[in-house]
């Protein structure tokens, strides 16, 4: 059975992508901050929860040891926990990035051992094409109006950080992948957006490759986007 982390999981996408992925047989964990919200998460879903909060290293490595003394390896990594900052002041840039980007870091970091053990260990990371310059140039596309500095700075981030990672860890696959306008709390104040179901299955998509999959890409459901 392929044993799944998703961060950030107890709505949302990370909800939606967890029983898409339960459906196909994954032995999936969520990861959620408030222990209230993720355990009932996880009841509805019928799948297993780990606190964690992607800002908190002791949370990230407990969260990992709890995995790696029940199942021994981790086979798929969802990074999906991410927050939309609409201000724009120093306080605001801090959390912007220790949630979408730094909190990459320290997941990785802390499940790299056991993703070493899978037979085909593959990291997603659900990052936007709000941090790519050519969306946000091009006024075709809905990122062109979206005055969101810190979420589309701290995205680029997160998906420098997946090509990295891809670099530096072969073996392992990393993509980052813009999932499409969707509807959300946190889209919510611009009433844009598809159905989760709908942008979850490209979540699925990447975190179902197979061992001969890409790595080190930056997709929607169309394949490989400018970036």
């Amino acid at each position: 059975m392929t044993v799944t982390l998703i961060t950030g999981a107890n709505k949302g996408i990370g909800f939606e992508t967890a029983r898409q992925l339960r459906e196909l047989g994954h032995d999936v964990y969520i990861g959620a901050r408030d222990p209230e919200r993720g355990e009932k998460a996880a009841a509805e879903l019928g799948v297993r929860f780990v606190q964690l909060d992607v800002t908190d290293d002791d949370s990230v490595s407990g969260a990992l040891a709890t995995i790696d003394a029940a199942e021994g390896r981790l086979d798929v990594l969802v990074h999906n926990a991410g927050i939309l900052e609409t201000g724009l002041d120093g306080p605001a840039a801090l959390r912007s990035f220790d949630t979408n980007a730094v909190g990459i870091v320290r997941v990785t970091e802390a499940a790299l051992p056991l993703l070493r053990k899978s037979a085909n260990p593959n990291v997603v990371t659900v990052s936007s094409s709000a941090g790519s310059f050519w969306a946000v140039n091009n006024p075709e596309r809905v990122e062109f109006g979206l005055p969101l500095a810190l979420y589309s700075a701290s995205k680029a981030a997160a998906t420098m950080l997946t090509v990295q990672y891809a670099k530096a860890q072969p073996g392992i696959k990393f993509n980052a992948l813009e999932p499409g306008p969707t509807a959300t709390d946190m889209t919510a104040a611009f009433g844009i957006g598809r159905p989760v179901e709908e942008s979850a299955r490209q979540v699925v998509r990447l975190a179902t490759l197979d061992s001969t999959g890409p790595t080190g890409t930056f997709q929607d459901e169309a394949g490989v986007l400018p970036w």
